[in-house]
């Protein structure tokens, strides 16, 4: 029998997702995408999307007819991208889990690999952990005494110790 407290790869863990997730990661990426640039101009082309993303505009076509297929998009071929209503709801989670992942990031004190760090986590948090850090900054927000202290106490880790030592030597003080 299976239980939650079972340890898998994070492959293992991807694949038990697999039957309840409709987006891969870059299907994801690519809409979150498209909503950014369909809420600031009101449409998206290939290349401009494509740009965006670092990708070849022929990778991002075809990523594009497949988020057609799913209803998500509305695109013919050398036109312009409107999103349909899911489309537009999808994007618009896809974007506030974004935020609040890198929120969170920058709440910890992240800047190196900020936007590296919140691309990795964002396709892979759960819903109750993406509420818990959602609720964890809307905290930090109303008590920025809390959030002062955690960041004085950071930097007296830093000032004492190099990151890589603080890792390695958890434990065995």
């Amino acid at each position: 029998m299976k239980t939650d407290r079972e340890f898998y790869t994070v492959r293992g863990y991807q694949m038990l997702d697999s039957d309840s997730k409709v987006l891969s990661s870059s299907l994801e990426d690519y809409l979150e995408m498209i909503y950014r640039i369909c809420s600031a101009e009101g449409y998206a082309r290939i290349n401009q999307l494509a740009d965006k993303l670092n990708v070849r505009p022929s990778s991002t076509t075809k990523i594009v007819q497949k988020l057609c297929e799913l209803g998500l998009v509305e695109y013919k071929k050398y036109g312009i991208i409107h999103l349909t209503g899911a489309g537009e709801n999808v994007g618009r989670y896809l974007l506030k889990r974004h935020e609040i992942i890198q929120e969170f990031l920058c709440n910890l004190g992240i800047e190196e690999n900020l936007l590296k760090d919140t691309e990795l986590i964002e396709h892979d948090v759960s819903s109750d952990a993406l509420f818990a850090i959602h609720s964890l900054n809307e905290f930090f927000r109303e008590n920025p005494d809390v959030k002062n202290k955690y960041d004085a106490y950071r930097k007296m880790l830093y000032e004492h110790y190099e990151k890589d030592d603080l890792l390695f030597d958890a434990g065995q003080k």
